[in-house]
């Protein structure tokens, strides 16, 4: 049993802080009775859930892909004021669909959205380690032994370790260096602090891919529904996260 804030998020009512708000302003009831604690135990398969006055039973399942410009927030709520990337969704989704993890604000590129919690849960746990694909800009040239160092994995500011990760120098302009950089985790800011940790800020950067996702040819500030072969490909990492999950939960169970 969970907090009735999840239980609506794991619904595809809202994310989890939408739902909070939705319960804090009175306007879910929790068997006949309004509730207004999003941490109050519900269980959707046995209580009776009403949103506005009316039962909750689930929203369908929603995958978006956005071409995230530079500058805007990866939040639903700024208390500044600023930006966020939910003014580029479409109204009718923008109040119960959540990030799939986050790019800063100066990060442009693919972000992924849904209201399906267990393939949010997937593509964003490290156990799985989808791949993630970024281009990015340093001032400098990039040598081959800190190529070679990316690939190996490095030691970040804070003495963590990354894992080993793809990369490839790309077409640069003289004086600055472009190159594809994959990597299989997602700590904050990770790519940019992989770059100070070989000598380079990074200053631009840019995600094109996430897992079975590419950002493609879609415009800046646009979204779309993802495929059927995507939605496919994430549904069958769910699966296998899931499986994962329920081998580390049996007795006796050791971390793979």
């Amino acid at each position: 049993m969970h907090g009735i804030a999840r239980v609506l998020s794991k619904l595809g009512v809202a994310s989890r802080t939408v739902a909070a708000d939705f319960i804090a302003s009175g306007r879910v009831s929790l068997n006949g009775r309004v509730s207004r604690d999003p941490e109050e135990p519900a269980d959707a398969r046995r209580d009776r859930i009403e949103l506005d006055g009316r039962p909750v039973t689930g929203a369908a399942p929603v995958y978006l892909a956005m071409h995230k410009p530079a500058g805007l927030l990866t939040t639903a709520h700024d208390p500044q004021g600023r930006p966020t990337v939910y003014g580029l969704l479409p109204l009718d989704l923008a109040s119960w669909v959540f990030p799939v993890g986050r790019l800063d604000g100066p990060t442009s590129g693919l972000l992924l959205f849904t209201n399906d919690a267990a393939a949010g849960d997937a593509l964003t746990n490290p156990d799985i380690g989808v791949p993630k694909t970024y281009e990015l800009k340093v001032k400098r040239k990039v040598t081959a032994e800190e190529i070679e160092a990316l690939q190996k994995g490095v030691e970040l500011e804070d003495g963590t370790l990354t894992r080993p990760a793809q990369c490839r120098v790309l077409p640069s302009a003289p004086g600055s260096t472009w190159l594809e950089l994959t990597i299989r985790e997602g700590k904050n800011r990770q790519v940019r602090r992989m770059g100070l940790a070989i000598g380079h800020e990074v200053v631009k950067l840019h995600r094109t891919r996430v897992g079975p996702v590419e950002l493609g040819e879609l415009p800046v500030g646009k979204c779309r529904p993802l495929t059927p072969a995507e939605i496919r490909a994430i549904k069958a990492i769910g699966r296998v996260s899931a499986q994962r999950a329920k081998r580390k939960d049996r007795p006796g169970a050791t971390p793979s």
